[in-house]
Parts: C-alpha cells; sequence; structure tokens
C-alpha cells in the first residue's frame, strides 16, 4: 500500500455522513413544507379578510331605514275633479301630499323653509311610491292612512351609525333641529330598519336609498342566456369536429393554436371587436344585452372548446372501439357513445365559461353597457346593464350610501357565481363515470 493514500472510511463514519446528510434533507423538506403551509394561511387569511370585508360593508345593503307618517290623501291635490283618472292621478303633487301630512304631524313647524327641512327626512322617491299606491288602489283618496316611507340616504346613514351625532352642524347632513324631529318619531316608534325590498326590486337611482340591482339582474339573465344559447352549441360541435373528425394537418394544427391562444387574450380586446364589428360594421343597438351576449361568447369559446375536448379525450378508447366493431358508423359512435360520456365534463366547462362572463366588465364598457339605466329590460334589445357593471358604477359614486350598494352587489354577484360552480361540481359528480 502506498504511504501517501489516504485510509478508507469505517462504516460509522460513512453512516455519520449520510445520517447527516438525511437530517439537512429531511429539515430542508420540513422547511419547505412550513412554507407551503404558511402560503396556504396566509392566502386563507387575505380570504377570509376580504370577504370579511365585503359582508360587513355589504349587509346594510339589505336593510333600510323607514319612516312612519300618517299620510292624508287629500282629494283637493290628488283629484280635484273627482275624476279618478289614471292619468289625473299621475300628474297629482304627491310631494305637497307628503309636506301636508308632516305638517299635520309637526303642527308647530311653520314656514316654507321649515316644511321643506322636515319634508327631507324622507326621500325624494316617496312621493312615486304614494302615486303608485293611489294609482293601484284610488280607494285611498280622502283617507288617512299610516305609511311607511323610505327615509333619506342622510337618515338611513345615521341610523346605521355611520353619522356621528355629535359632530357639528356643518359637518353633518342633517340639521340639529331635523335631529329634534327624528327623536321624537323615534320615541313613538316610527323609525325603524327593515328589509330593503328596494335594492331587490328597483333599478338603478341617482339616490342611493332608491338604488337597485333588478335591472342589472334582468340584463345579466338575458346576457348569460344568450351567451348560452350561442356558445355551448358551437362550442361542443367545434370541439366533437376537432377531436373525432379532422384530419391532422397544418390547417388544424393552426386552428388549435388560435384557439389556445384566444383563450389568454385580455377580454378588453373582445370589447373592442365587438364595438367595431357588432355596433360599428351591423350596426346592433349599444348597450343591448344582444350585443353582451355575441361578445360574451366570443370570449368564452375558447373555454368551452378547450373543456369539450378535454372530456372526449377522457372517454376510452375501448367505447370507440367497441362501438364500431360492432357495425356503428362514426357518427353514431361520436353521437350515442361518446358524446353522452362526454357531456359531464362539457357542461362543466360550460358553466365555468358562464361564470367567467358573469363576472365580466370590461368587453361590456366597450359596447356601452357602462350607461345610466334606470328602466328594468324588457328584451334583448333594451339598453341594460349587468351586475359588475353596476358595481362599477356604484364605487365611482362619492355618495357613502353607494358604498353599501356596492358591496351589497357583489354579495349577489359572489351568491351567483357560488351557484353556478356548485352546480358544476354537481353535474360532474352525478354524471361522471370512473372507468
Amino acid at each position: 500500500m502506498n504511504s501517501t493514500s489516504k485510509p478508507l472510511k469505517t462504516a460509522k463514519e460513512t453512516q455519520a455522513i449520510v445520517a447527516a446528510t438525511l437530517s439537512r434533507r429531511y429539515w430542508a423538506e420540513r422547511r419547505f413544507r412550513a412554507y407551503g403551509l404558511a402560503a396556504v394561511i396566509a392566502g386563507l387569511a387575505f380570504l377570509v379578510y376580504l370577504f370579511f370585508t365585503i359582508f360587513s360593508n355589504g349587509m346594510g345593503a339589505f336593510r333600510q331605514t323607514q319612516v312612519r307618517l300618517p299620510i292624508y290623501y287629500d282629494a283637493a291635490l290628488i283629484d280635484p275633479a273627482g275624476t279618478r283618472k289614471p292619468d289625473d292621478l299621475n300628474a297629482a303633487d304627491y310631494a305637497a301630499v307628503i309636506r301636508n301630512s308632516f305638517k299635520l304631524k309637526f303642527p308647530e313647524v311653520e314656514g316654507r323653509a321649515a316644511t321643506r327641512e322636515l319634508s327631507r327626512l324622507v326621500s325624494g322617491s316617496a312621493s312615486f311610491d304614494l302615486q303608485r299606491a293611489v294609482v293601484e288602489n284610488p280607494a285611498l283618496i280622502g283617507t288617512t292612512v299610516d305609511t311607511w316611507l323610505l327615509a333619506s340616504d342622510a337618515v338611513d346613514l345615521l341610523e346605521k351609525g355611520h353619522i356621528e351625532r355629535t359632530l357639528a352642524e356643518a359637518e353633518r347632513p342633517l340639521t340639529d333641529q331635523q335631529l329634534v324631529w327624528l327623536d321624537k318619531l323615534d320615541a313613538e316608534n316610527a323609525v325603524a330598519l327593515k328589509f330593503n325590498t328596494v335594492f331587490l326590486t328597483h333599478g338603478d337611482s341617482r339616490e342611493p336609498e332608491k338604488a337597485g340591482i333588478w335591472g342589472a339582474v334582468v340584463g345579466s339573465f338575458y346576457t348569460l342566456l344568450l351567451t348560452l344559447l350561442l356558445s355551448f352549441p358551437i362550442g361542443v360541435a367545434t370541439a366533437v369536429y376537432l377531436e373525432e373528425f379532422a384530419r391532422r394537418n397544418r390547417w388544424t394544427d393552426l386552428i388549435e393554436v388560435n384557439i389556445n391562444n384566444l383563450a389568454a387574450v385580455p377580454s378588453i380586446v373582445f370589447g373592442l371587436l365587438g364595438l367595431a364589428v357588432y355596433i360599428g360594421f351591423f350596426g346592433l343597438p349599444r348597450s343591448a344585452p344582444l350585443v353582451g351576449a355575441l361578445v360574451l361568447t366570443l370570449l368564452t369559446l375558447p373555454t368551452i372548446i378547450i373543456a369539450s375536448r378535454a372530456a372526449l379525450k377522457s372517454v376510452p378508447p375501448s367505447i370507440r372501439e367497441a362501438a364500431l366493431g360492432m357495425g356503428a358508423s362514426k357518427i353514431q359512435t361520436v353521437a350515442h357513445h361518446v358524446l353522452p360520456l362526454a357531456m359531464p365534463g362539457m357542461l362543466t366547462g360550460t358553466i365555468i365559461g358562464m361564470a367567467r362572463a358573469l363576472g365580466e366588465s370590461a368587453p361590456l364598457l366597450m359596447i356601452g353597457m357602462v350607461a345610466f339605466i334606470v328602466d328594468i329590460p324588457k328584451g334583448i334589445t333594451d339598453a341594460s346593464t349587468v351586475l359588475p357593471v353596476q358595481v362599477f358604477l356604484w364605487s365611482d359614486s362619492p355618495e357613502r350610501g353607494f358604498m353599501e350598494k356596492t358591496s351589497g352587489a357583489i354579495i349577489v354577484l359572489l351568491a351567483f357565481l357560488v351557484v353556478m360552480n356548485t352546480t358544476a361540481v354537481i353535474l360532474r359528480k352525478r354524471f361522471e363515470r370512473r372507468w
């Protein structure tokens, strides 16, 4: 043996080196798991904080302050001629009816300025509610009925604790005298927070207390329904052709590449395309669910096609071979055997695509659905908006009351998304077959 050569390591030394190496590896693995767990916990914490913020700010939108007032439906103001014709009833001065009812409630109030200040305790739209009630039931004329009227936005914020009573009068939207009147009404249990049916049954409004989401909900329904009717058959047919019938050549490869690329295109590009083609070239009406559906169809088609092709690929080849071996044609094999087995995956991909379409606002802003729409749309060509755009509009409003409306609309939108994604999971579990 050469005297300069190093002696071989003993078994104990080798085991010590291996043990030290394994210890470092195990520590690195535990550290990596800890990093992953910390990332998951941080993500969940931010998600919980986000939902807590949305729900804490938005639950107030489902409650609205109302003021009970004995309304005297004065025939001299509503229908002096006694015709009871709807045109005459609609033209009556119901704001004066509310002012006179307040004066009967507070006889000590004198002067036009004080009367106007008193009547500002209720919403400016309360007169329209009285108008609707009288038109529906003319027998109210000449009677006095205790009626719950929608309170003004300032009163609503005060009752919900968003306005400090201790602030100086100049820093509050309510005067000291209005607070005195409110305290008197509170003592008579004539001021209460009630479930806000207006938020769920009315369209948009300039007044926060009168703004609702029903117009946006109906617009979203029309838009998504048309999107589903257009995108599902086109997407499924495209996927079936590319996966089952198309030959593999440069043209089909080009189509597949473009479909995959379109899935990653920013959504606002589809809005620009819809603005240039559907509105600019074909002359379709702006802000209409029809145009919104055409734009969202382009947006969701790549998602549906990719999901449908993946569902077709998941069908075992033995199914096709067995059908062909029994004498079925290619079309019969696909229509009677492959397509039914792949349908759960196709439906899941379609619902996920619809959920994405429901949450999109950028492409719809480009085609004019950002307009202020008060009326409820009655068809696919009427001007309308959708829930995400409604959230965008309210978030840009300076009034404090619209912040509640924004969060409340987000809650409704999240509820729709949860329902749609839950439906996708149920469909997959219901129809999925394991091989």
